[in-house]
C-alpha cells in the first residue's frame, strides 16, 4: 500500500531546528491542500455574540476544528 503523498511530505521534512523555512513551506502546502491553511494566516475568531447567524456559527466551529 502506498502512503499518502501529503504524509510523505511531512515525514521526510520534519522540523529539526535548522530547517524552519522549508518545514513551514511544506506545512503550508499540506494545509492548503486540505483547505486548512487559513488557520496559520487568519486570527482566531472572536467569541460570537448572542443572536449570531447560523453561518457565523459554522465558520466559528470550522475554524476551531481545523486549528
Amino acid at each position: 500500500m502506498s502512503k499518502n503523498p501529503l504524509i510523505m511530505i511531512m515525514e521526510t521534512n520534519k522540523f529539526n531546528g535548522t530547517n524552519y523555512n522549508d518545514w513551514l513551506s511544506n506545512l503550508k502546502i499540506v494545509l492548503d491542500f486540505e483547505n486548512q491553511g487559513y488557520v496559520l494566516d487568519k486570527p482566531l475568531p472572536a467569541a460570537l455574540p448572542e443572536g449570531s447567524l447560523p453561518e457565523e456559527h459554522l465558520t466559528f466551529e470550522k475554524w476551531h476544528e481545523d486549528n
